[in-house]
């Protein structure tokens, strides 16, 4: 049920519209960057610019390093993403169009499939103890390093840089206590799509 997935194992790949690399943290087993369920990602946005296409998926993308940008989408709708552990939530079949507010940022990436899963994304800056809640996958990232969890079995210390991987989570069952935290919870329309 807990399992940590540590940076070495993190994989560098080219954005889907050619532009620029993501580091992808996680994915659906069998998924790749034309077709997945779930996937977890960083990128580096070092320039303005247009987004890749993700028709049929739900974006949530968070601003975890930087001073800022802007998301235009379709020509209207404008998330403006400011501070640290801001969150933008959109349709990732949006003619999306990035602008920096003062040089390049980086940004934390959940992208889900609209018929096969739904994301819900959290984020907390100040030190804290988290109650989390049920969900059949469960993912938490720290930007501020070692973070930690405590069960009814045992605590541990997630070292900075992992993420941590929780599959059927029940709500109460675990703790975490840290800060600048990435709380991201998955409900998947199929149970087999729990592996990653």
């Amino acid at each position: 049920m807990i399992s940590v997935i540590p940076s070495t194992l993190f994989k560098t790949i080219p954005w889907k519209n050619g532009k620029g690399e993501t580091i992808e943290l996680a994915i659906n087993q069998g998924g790749n960057l034309d077709d997945f369920i779930w996937r977890l990602s960083m990128a580096s946005v070092v320039e303005d610019g247009v987004f890749s296409d993700f028709s049929g998926y739900q974006r949530n993308l968070i601003l975890i390093e930087g001073n800022g940008i802007n998301l235009q989408h379709d020509h209207s709708k404008i998330d403006k993403l400011n501070n640290i552990l801001d969150v933008a939530n959109f349709d990732g079949g949006c003619s999306t169009v990035g602008n920096l507010h003062a040089g390049a940022i980086t940004d934390f990436n959940v992208i889900s499939h609209k018929d096969k899963c739904s994301a819900v994304v959290e984020t907390f800056k100040e030190q804290q103890t988290l109650e989390l809640n049920a969900a059949d996958l469960c993912f938490v990232y720290s930007l501020s390093g070692a973070f930690q969890l405590t069960s009814y079995q045992n605590q541990q210390i997630i070292k900075a840089g992992h993420l941590l991987k929780l599959n059927a989570l029940k709500a109460g069952e675990i703790t975490i206590t840290g800060q600048k935290l990435i709380v991201v919870y998955f409900t998947l329309a199929n149970q087999s799509t729990l592996t990653a």
